[in-house]
């Protein structure tokens, strides 16, 4: 077969918010496929072959037919390769561990240009998904050798590095299951909850409710156990030692067996457990005092059964999971440290990565691995006669899911721990040696109290049912009535948009409501002018939404934006739209005909929320037909009250606005109430009477008194701030 020539990308851009393709961000390229416009996939010989041969997770891609398979089937077939490209980097997104599933290719109407279109949960790994998708089709093309493999890893390892980590993920997808909107604020794990003076934020398992105090206290294990102690909180006797033979003296006084850890560290690190002998308690000193920032140890009784660890949120246990120890048999001739990977560490479930419920088991690596293994004459490098069981780990792998099991009397301690240390979401341990009975009724307690717990071992127990902990934390930070959400308007058009959008600001303001404004004059906090540069972009209109002071947002949008960013929110209370016009501005984008046009403009409406409103102009029956789309209710306005399309939306007993005798009249059926002429509105503003009906009712759709409609008339400026 004579080798096919190259797709060509004649541009790749990040549409981070609602597009023309979905309600969510995706990575959008134009391709030119060249001659292989005249080679589908069924004429290219071998190509579906080797193709599977290296993806064969695409048997479970639908695609248009709807049914496993649906995509191999239109391989077979023969389909084209902008379509083909689409399918092959979701999949090879899904192999690197960031799962997505939506796409979609689109002819321009130019011979061999396509638009294509993929969900891609970070712009940086999408373009490198997307490159690595290209040559990996190319090569199956042109049957050529293709180091897949490497390729996964490289983008696993950017996935890590780049996307939100698991914990982070999980709590974001379960507020987006309650239709929250997120906005992730850094490259790590700081991510906003909602809009404006609405938003919560999180930081993996932290909030912005978790006290720096609390914190503190957690760290601080001492403080810790002398606190819950007073409160009636069963804890293990134990004291501070500041010196190996200190420990020694307070392991006698408290009686063998003991455990010895540091004051201030955390996760496990740095623990010895069920130490018998002095020289026992002197090695533990020293791995803790060397793991622990403050130098101090902590000696305490040992407490016999196994560990727990209790996920509190809020005021209740959500989750729990049961730890156990870890041992190797020997074979007689592998020594502890290869028993621990051929026994223990090539369980699926352990990794080094967040993704992995269990840690690989590391001897060499590990000082408390070490001293219990030397405490049963062994080292890492010892061979165990066969048949021989040796103890590795003490209570390690807390990642069995018991939350079915815990005794109320257990759930009320553990809680009452997270409260007295002052956490909103703690990772209480516990060691027991049943989680079913009450702690006093087995010399049980609790061990430490953590600030931001470790959610895998919930979401992902080594046995066990998962457990959805991330809705618990987004319950805990917004009630259930709670959106999450501040009011947003979106105004779209090609004239106008920006003396609406100050002008809405303006009637909301009189309200006494924070609003925030960005359109293509600037960016406006309560009409003052923070920025005169354009700013209908998403990044811009960030800025507001990310300010906790904001109440309500005002948001210009036009054929251009959305094209090239998408909407700078994910739904809103309020949709404007002017009219359809500007198609040649946007010709390089391959809009070039109004049904094209409709298809970007009809995003705006899209978008409302079924309790929201779209404002739109009955004197354009192209913008008038959105109504159609809308999932809440409409108000149209036009300046001639006989307008068929007005009349008739009132007659119905909807909301109308219009001007009749140089007045502006709000209508709802038979009802009307007037409001200023136009003529008492600044000669600048007036100039505009289509733009400021717009503007008057959105301003309505919001709830703005009539009253206060006629002041906020009467006071605004349309000239624009300088």
């Amino acid at each position: 077969m004579t080798k096919k020539n190259d797709i060509k990308f004649l541009r790749v851009s990040y549409l981070r918010g609602p597009n023309i393709w979905t309600y969510r961000p995706v990575l959008e390229a134009w391709l030119d496929i060249g001659e292989l416009e005249d080679y589908p996939s069924n004429l290219l010989p071998g190509f579906t072959e080797r193709l599977t041969a290296w993806l064969p997770g695409l048997v479970e891609h639908h695609c248009g037919v709807g049914y496993r398979g649906g995509f191999l089937e239109r391989l077979r077939d023969g389909t084209w390769a902008g379509h083909i490209l689409e399918h092959v980097v979701l999949e090879v997104q899904n192999l690197a561990g960031m799962k997505t599933g939506f796409g979609k290719t689109r002819s321009t109407g130019e011979h061999a240009i396509y638009k294509m279109a993929f969900r891609t949960r970070d712009e940086t790994v999408g373009r490198a998904a997307l490159d690595v998708a290209h040559r990996l089709m190319m090569a199956a093309i042109n049957d050529e050798p293709f180091d897949l493999p490497a390729e996964v890893v490289r983008l696993t390892d950017m996935v890590d590095r780049h996307c939100l980590g698991p914990s982070t993920a999980h709590i974001v997808d379960a507020a987006t299951d309650r239709r929250i909107p997120s906005i992730r604020l850094t490259d790590g794990n700081l991510v906003q909850l909602g809009y404006g003076a609405a938003q919560r934020r999180i930081w993996t398992a932290e909030t912005d409710r978790t006290s720096a105090i609390a914190e503190g206290i957690a760290s601080d294990k001492d403080m810790t156990k002398s606190l819950l102690s007073s409160c009636g909180v069963p804890v293990p006797e134990g004291a501070i030692a500041r010196s190996p033979e200190d420990a020694w003296d307070e392991a006698q006084d408290i009686g063998l067996p003991v455990v010895v850890k540091p004051i201030d560290a955390n996760h496990g690190r740095g623990v010895s457990l069920n130490l018998m002998t002095e020289a026992e308690v002197k090695a533990a000193y020293t791995i803790a005092s060397e793991e622990g920032e403050s130098k101090s140890v902590l000696v305490e009784r040992y407490v016999t059964g196994n560990e727990h660890r209790l996920l509190v949120v809020g005021r209740k246990v959500v989750a729990a999971a049961r730890g156990e120890s870890v041992w190797v048999t020997g074979d007689g001739r592998s020594n502890v440290a290869e028993l621990c990977d051929t026994q223990i560490n090539i369980d699926p479930r352990r990794g080094e990565s967040e993704e992995f419920p269990l840690s690989p088991v590391k001897p060499r690596e590990s000082e408390e691995n070490q001293l219990q293994l030397q405490r049963q004459g062994l080292t890492p490098e010892s061979i165990p006669s066969k048949g021989q069981k040796v103890l590795i780990q003490v209570n390690g792998n807390v990642a069995d899911d018991v939350t079915d099991l815990v005794h109320p009397d257990v759930a009320h301690a553990a809680a009452l721990a997270a409260r007295i240390v002052g956490l909103d979401i703690a990772g209480i341990d516990l060691v027991c040696e049943d989680i079913s009975r009450p702690l006093e009724e087995q010399r049980g307690a609790i061990i430490e109290v953590n600030a931001s717990p470790g959610l895998l071992a919930h979401m992902k127990p080594a046995s066990g049912t998962p457990r959805n902990v991330g809705k618990d934390i987004v319950d805990h930070l917004f009630g259930q009535e709670q959106t999450a959400r501040i009011p947003v308007v979106g105004v779209t058009g090609s004239k106008g948009c920006s003396l609406i959008t100050r002008l809405v600001g303006c009637l909301v303001n009189i309200t006494r409501k924070e609003v925030g404004v960005a359109n293509g004059e600037g960016l406006y906090l309560n009409a003052r002018a923070i920025s005169t540069r354009d700013s209908t972009g998403v990044e811009a209109a960030q800025r507001i939404l990310i300010n906790r002071n904001v109440e309500t947002a005002v948001f210009e949008s036009n054929a251009r934006s959305i094209l090239q960013d998408g909407l700078p929110y994910d739904r809103c209370t309020v949709g404007v739209v002017t009219d359809m016009n500007g198609i040649e501005d946007v010709a390089e984008f391959y809009v070039r005909d109004e049904d094209a046009m409709y298809n970007v403009i009809r995003s705006q409406v899209d978008v409302i929320l079924p309790d929201g409103v779209a404002v739109l102009n009955a004197a354009d029956e192209r913008v008038a037909g959105l109504a159609e789309l809308c999932d809440g209710g409409v108000i149209y306005y036009a300046a001639d009250e006989t307008n068929p399309i007005l009349a008739a939306h009132r007659q119905s007993g909807e909301r109308v606005v219009f001007a009749r005798d140089g007045r502006i009249v709000l209508a709802a059926g038979e009802q009307e109430t007037p409001l200023i002429a136009l003529a008492a509105m600044k000669p600048s503003t007036v100039k505009y009477p289509e733009n400021v009906l717009a503007a008057v009712a959105a301003a309505w759709a919001l709830g703005v008194p009539s009253d206060l409609l006629c002041g906020g008339l009467r006071a605004f400026d349309a000239t624009p701030k300088k």
